[in-house]
């Protein structure tokens, strides 16, 4: 049984930066592209980034381009985001999986952005 848990989220100020993580477990990892998401107050979860299994390219929805980076390690089987220049519209509850949500989703993690 997969198992993914999310880790890293807090308040920050706006500007501020953040570091998520996401483990799992009960897979290898290594053998699936891998997404952040997200999920704000009242809104659909929608895709943040995209990692290649390999880790060699990823992409990002035009809402964190040039301000979030999707990462990973598949020797300890973890995910993670770096989130910089953090604005208030990216409150939301974060959550990892494999691309196109394969996985039963983990408790995620919550992110607020505000002064």
């Amino acid at each position: 049984q997969v198992q993914l848990v999310e880790s890293g989220g807090g308040l920050v100020q706006p500007g501020g930066s953040l570091r998520l993580s996401c483990i799992v477990s009960g897979v290898t990892a290594s053998s699936y592209a891998m997404s952040w998401y997200r999920q704000a107050p009242g809104k659909e979860r929608e895709l943040v980034a995209y990692i290649t299994y390999t880790g060699g390219r990823s992409r990002y929805s035009d809402s964190v381009k040039g301000r979030f980076t999707i990462s990973r390690d598949n020797f300890k089987n973890t995910v993670s985001l770096q989130m910089n220049s953090l604005k208030p519209e990216d409150t939301a509850v974060y959550y990892c999986n494999a691309d196109g949500g394969l996985w039963s989703w983990g408790q995620g993690t919550q992110v607020t952005v505000s002064s």
